[in-house]
Formats: structure tokens, C-alpha cells, sequence
């Protein structure tokens, strides 16, 4: 395994990778060097999944998430609204910070168009946040585990802790059949482990 390099973890082979930028990889570990920020834990070598991110409750973790994206090279894919890609400006770079254009009104919706995204992609990691909001929800919702489970991936959670400026990567996750069950599961992993900004999980 290559080893770490300042802030971020090593990327083992089989993760999808963006084309090599010195300059973004310099500004990414640049970004959580000035604000205290490591990553720690290990990235399992698979080159699909749906990466979860929790406890998201403020605006700071896109900074401190993106900035890692940056600084490991990692091609994390997220999907936004399609109307957002229809200014070209916002658009392009939307694209260049991997997020992908949605048809919310397609009929075969947000989960079919998710899923499909990965099956035909041999090397591409989905990334969301499971709560879908920055306030406190009493569930998560289910949309990860449906796309997980559609395209025949593991789950890879991410979680912030706050108090010890820390982005980890924990253990990946093979979903069974019944949902509630793991997503249960899965919450109770990420309050044992997580420290939000404004809440935990």
C-alpha cells in the first residue's frame, strides 16, 4: 500500500482516480493543514461503492470533504438538480468537482438513475449524505442503501468528528435484505464514532 502523504490517507489501487493535478492536490492538503484537519481509518481497494458521509450539519463539511477529495485525487461522484447545470459557468464547474446532472423528473427517478451510473462505470464511487439535510431527522433516508443494494455495491461511511478535526473512513459495509436493520446498524456505528459541528447523528 503507497504510503500517506500529510494530511490525507494512501488511495489503494482499484479506487477511481481523477487526472493528476499538482496544483489541486497542493491546495486540498493545504486547506486541512490551515484548518487542523487529518483523515484517518483506511480505504477498502474496491473500485465501486456508495461512500455516506454523517453527521452533516453544517456548510463547513463540504469544505473540509472537498478539500480531501482534492488533496487524494479520489473521483467521488455526486449528482445535483439538472437546473443547476444550465448556467455554463456553475455548470463546468459543477462537472470539474464531480457532480453529475439529475433528471429528478425521470420516470425511472433518482435511485434507477444513480444505480446506473455505477453498474456502467467499472471504477466510480457515489458519494452522499445519508441524512439528505443539514437538521436533525429522527430517520436517515433510505436512498443510499436503495442504490447500494441496486447496483450491487458495498456502503463506505465517512464521518466527521468535529472535536478532534478528524475526516475518517471506517469499515465497509455489505448490505443484507432487510434495510431498516442495517440502516439502524449503520447509525448506531456513526454516533459511536462521529462529533458534528452544530449535532451528532
Amino acid at each position: 500500500m503507497a504510503e500517506r502523504v500529510g494530511p490525507v490517507l494512501p488511495l489503494p489501487p482499484s479506487l477511481p482516480r481523477v487526472r493528476h493535478n499538482r496544483f489541486t492536490r497542493w491546495l486540498g492538503r493545504s486547506i486541512l493543514r490551515l484548518g487542523g484537519w487529518r483523515m484517518e481509518g483506511a480505504f477498502p481497494d474496491v473500485p465501486q461503492a456508495v461512500l455516506i458521509g454523517a453527521p452533516h450539519s453544517s456548510n463547513w463539511d463540504g469544505v473540509w470533504a472537498f478539500a480531501c477529495k482534492m488533496a487524494l485525487g479520489l473521483d467521488v461522484r455526486i449528482l445535483g438538480k439538472d437546473s443547476l447545470f444550465r448556467v455554463p459557468v456553475l455548470g463546468h464547474l459543477l462537472r470539474r468537482l464531480g457532480v453529475m446532472s439529475v433528471d429528478r423528473s425521470a420516470p425511472q427517478g433518482v435511485v434507477e438513475q444513480a444505480a446506473a451510473m455505477i453498474r456502467d462505470n467499472p471504477r466510480l464511487w457515489y458519494g452522499l449524505a445519508p441524512e439528505g439535510t443539514r437538521k436533525q431527522v429522527e430517520r436517515w433516508k433510505s436512498g443510499f442503501w436503495k442504490i447500494a443494494k441496486a447496483a450491487d455495491v458495498p456502503v463506505v461511511p465517512a464521518y466527521f468528528h468535529y472535536g478532534r478535526k478528524v475526516l475518517g473512513i471506517g469499515p465497509m459495509i455489505t448490505l443484507g435484505e432487510d434495510m431498516e436493520a442495517d440502516i439502524d446498524r449503520i447509525h448506531a456505528w456513526y454516533a459511536s464514532v462521529s462529533q458534528g459541528r452544530n449535532r451528532d447523528v
